[in-house]
């Protein structure tokens, strides 16, 4: 065998051999494998065993450079191993390609394969709809036909005498079932779903009207349906199921887990819409119903709003039938501006001395009181305060009351909470007495009082109007058996009635925590009668009637329809203004009261929790610039501690405002001290006392208490305390101006200009500003000021002066200086 067919055969020659394998280990060449069509050579590296010689019988290419096949070097043996690799590169490269271009044609087939099969099933639903509108118009043919048939069909003849009995009516009968059995004929045709045992392949609407046999088929679009999903599944892709409408009930506030699971949604993709909106919220934190019905309208849901009547059905607002209803007693408030009289005027009424035991001389509390005429009749009177911060308790007078008194005093004439006592009045739609009160004063003026009422609305009889008014005096008795009078004859127009039978239902009129016998309600039965032993639940709260107390302070065992009385048993204090229902058993009293307290807790999480991060970023820049006076205010009842606490909302401004930590009734235990302590806020007490407990650790921990028992005197000092939050006002006054007549430059010292004083004195403690062409050009203060070589503490008017200023020294002839005082002036709110 030659040298050359040796270099051929194994590959180091002029043909370039299908495979060669080398690698390479810091730059001396290996072992290189070289795959031929007909063996496997393997060529040591330098040094190593000499391997077989090839089939052909050349020398080995191998070992000792000595020994290789002449004109081949490392270098060309590189050289030609990396043509070898990069050929090796592009034969895979080129195999990837065509894979890849083998693929995209089998796709292809496959979508052309699906759309010939959608088009095919489109073709097809076209025909069957085409074959069914024939059938269909086939079917009104024949209708029609038989019907016109029928029609040319002469009408039976009627049955002559000689005609034997029951003939006639053989022949209609047979008549009629003539075209019956042409139906039934038609109908038994092969290939019509006949009495041959056999049935079609497809429904059409004849045969469904027919009654066809057979079981429920599924309907074209579930068949499509199907067929997609398999082909789509078949094809590899992802099978989309259909989306799936709820009716989700909606609370009035919702967690944000508890509304994904009502969706059957995922709970990161709730949370991903809340924030698409701009609410910040997690799976836990609860979202109020606004915000959830948009999130369920996103996911295109139903939205079904649960109200509180779904948990309170137990409560049955139920007509009363006309024969059970009953008289009774009206229901009267008094209401007008503070100091005119009302209470007064209810305690001639009375007889009974009411106001001697009020702080301050003026009423602080909501008084229902029943009052048994001369004449035998029963009128139940409410006594409303009549200061500025007891506007809800005039509102609740005015809402459960059939007549509005109207106190107005004649030596005052109308005042402003006679004219919010009027607005409350015409917003509960209740008929109004106006009573002109002190009388007897000798600077007493109806007349006047009539005239101001005209502005407002109120057109009394002795002006032509509707509107009744008595003059009357409180302190003599003058007119009031007429005021009685009037009241009866309104209260018989208006034929108030009620049933006495049925559940009770009331007002609370107030609340409040006795030391001795727990949370009392005053109440204002409206319907039926509230027995003691009573379950009741009202607003958060509920119990059972352990006693009823009249407003003598007697003891009843019932109370009926506009009787008021003072309820024990709850099992905390009630809101003012609550409404009292009677339930059958406690289980559901308990429920209810749970359920509201639930519904307020979450309200009042929600309005914390769902707030967009610009509101969050608003309010916190907005609070960097205001400061607060945090305070505990406790009082005797409800209403007193909720009109306080409106008073304190109204002190303040940019700058400063009052925040009601807490407010309670009761007395002040050691729990307000810990949170007044832990705020560094004092605490009020209104017509309250701390304990002992309470005293002693409010000594040691340095928390100061205030008690008051006059609205007046504590709104005032915690408007005072917060005025001391306000920073001072800066004023500025103008003491003089002087005249640049001369710049002169002083060693040591810099411009100095010599001035005139023009106007009023320049004081060297003094602000100044330099005016050019009456432009401030600067600001400042002045570093002297000299009359001749002197210093001197100021100069007046007409006299000559020099001046220089601190660290400025660009002063020109005829410049103005300006000079100023400040003063901080304290601010009050």
């Amino acid at each position: 065998m030659s040298e050359n067919d040796g270099k051929k055969t194994l590959g180091l020659g002029g043909s370039r051999p299908s495979n060669v394998k080398q690698s390479f280990s810091h730059g001396r060449t290996k072992n290189v494998v070289v795959e031929t069509k007909r063996k496997r050579v393997v060529v040591p590296k330098p040094g190593a065993a000499k391997p077989t010689a090839s089939a052909g019988g050349g020398r080995p290419a191998g070992g000792d450079p000595s020994k290789r096949p002449a004109g081949i070097s490392d270098a060309e043996l590189e050289r030609r191993m990396k043509a070898l690799a990069m050929a090796k590169a592009r034969e895979a490269e080129e195999e990837a390609k065509r894979e890849a271009e083998e693929k995209a044609r089998q796709e292809e087939r496959e979508q052309r394969r699906a759309e010939q099969e959608a088009k095919e099933a489109e073709d097809r639903e076209r025909e069957e709809r085409a074959k069914q509108k024939a059938e269909e118009e086939e079917a009104k043919k024949a209708a029609a036909e038989e019907a016109k048939r029928r029609k040319a069909e002469p009408a039976p003849a009627a049955p002559a005498e000689e005609t034997p009995a029951g003939g006639g009516a053989r022949n209609s009968a047979s008549r009629k079932a003539a075209p019956e059995r042409e139906r039934d004929n038609r109908g038994n045709k092969p290939g019509r779903g006949g009495n041959d045992g056999r049935r079609s392949g497809k429904l059409t609407i004849s045969d469904a009207m027919r009654g066809g046999e057979g079981g429920r088929q599924r309907s074209m679009a579930a068949m499509k349906r199907k067929q997609d999903r398999a082909r789509q599944k078949a094809m590899g892709g992802q099978v989309e199921r259909e989306k799936v409408v709820r009716d989700v009930q909606l609370p009035e506030a919702i967690t944000v887990s508890e509304l994904a699971n009502r969706m059957s949604e995922k709970v990161a993709d709730v949370v991903k819409a809340l924030m698409t909106n701009g609410i910040m919220a997690t799976q836990t934190q609860t979202i109020d119903a606004d915000t959830a019905e948009l999130i369920i309208d996103e996911f295109g849901h139903k939205v079904v709003r649960v109200s509180d009547a779904d948990v309170e059905d137990v409560i049955q607002q139920e007509d009363d039938k006309p024969e059970d209803l009953k008289p009774r007693a009206p229901i009267i408030t008094i209401m007008g501006h503070v100091d005119h009289g009302k209470t007064s005027l209810l305690d001639a009424i009375r007889k009974t001395r009411v106001v001697a035991g009020e702080a301050g001389g003026i009423t602080q509390h909501i008084g229902a009181y029943q009052v048994t005429t001369e004449s035998g009749q029963v009128l139940s009177f409410l006594d409303t305060p009549g200061h500025a911060a007891f506007t809800s308790m005039r509102s609740r007078g005015a809402q459960v009351t059939d007549i509005v008194v109207l106190v107005v005093a004649a030596d005052d004439a109308v005042m402003p909470q006679t004219v919010e006592a009027i607005n409350h009045a015409k917003a509960a739609g209740v008929p109004m007495i106006v009573a002109i009160n002190k009388i007897d004063r000798e600077a007493a003026n109806p007349d006047k009082v009539r005239t101001d009422l005209l502005q407002h609305e109120v057109i009394v009889e002795k002006m032509s109007g509707e509107v009744q008014d008595v003059e009357v005096s409180a302190i003599t008795g003058q007119g009031l058996d007429e005021l009685l009078e009037a009241i009866a004859l309104q209260a018989e127009l208006l034929e108030l009635k009620a049933n006495p039978t049925r559940a009770a239902e009331g007002a609370v009129i107030e609340a409040q925590l006795d030391v001795g016998r727990g949370p009392v309600a005053t109440v204002l039965v409206q319907t039926g009668t509230l027995k003691q032993g009573d379950i009741f639940v009202v607003g958060e709260q509920w119990g059972k009637v352990r006693a009823l107390i009249d407003d003598k302070g007697d003891r009843v065992k019932e109370a009926g329809p506009s009787v008021p009385v003072e309820v024990l048993g709850l099992n905390g204090t009630p809101e003012a203004g609550d409404v009292l229902n009677v339930t059958e058993t406690e289980a559901q009293a308990r429920e209810i009261a749970e359920y509201r307290e639930k519904v307020a807790k979450d309200k009042r999480a929600a309005a914390g929790a769902a707030t967009t991060l610009e509101q969050l970023m608003a309010n916190a820049k907005a609070d960097e610039n205001v400061s607060e006076l945090p305070i505990l205010v406790k009082a005797d009842v409800q209403g007193s501690a909720e009109a306080i606490v409106q008073a304190m909302e109204k002190i303040g401004n940019d700058e400063v405002r009052v925040r009601v930590l807490h407010s309670g009734v009761g007395a002040i235990t050691e729990t307000d001290i810990g949170l007044a302590e832990a705020s560094g806020a004092p605490v009020f007490g209104f017509n309250v006392r701390a304990n002992a407990t309470a005293r002693n650790v409010a000594n040691q921990k340095g928390v100061e208490i205030r008690y008051y028992s006059v609205i007046y005197d504590l709104v005032d000092d915690v408007k005072q305390a917060a005025s001391g939050l306000l920073s001072a006002e800066i004023r500025e006054n103008f003491i003089g101006y002087a005249s640049i007549k001369e710049v002169f430059k002083v060693s040591n010292v810099g411009k100095v200009a010599g001035c005139i004083v023009t106007e009023g004195v320049a004081r060297r403690s003094a602000g100044v500003r330099l005016l050019r062409d009456n432009v401030v050009i600067h600001e400042g203060t002045l570093k002297t000021l000299k009359r001749f070589k002197d210093e001197v503490p100021e100069v007046q008017s007409g006299q000559e002066c020099g001046m220089a200023f601190e660290n400025y020294d660009d002063i020109r002839p005829d410049d103005v200086i300006e000079i100023f005082e400040r003063e901080e002036v304290e601010r009050n709110l």
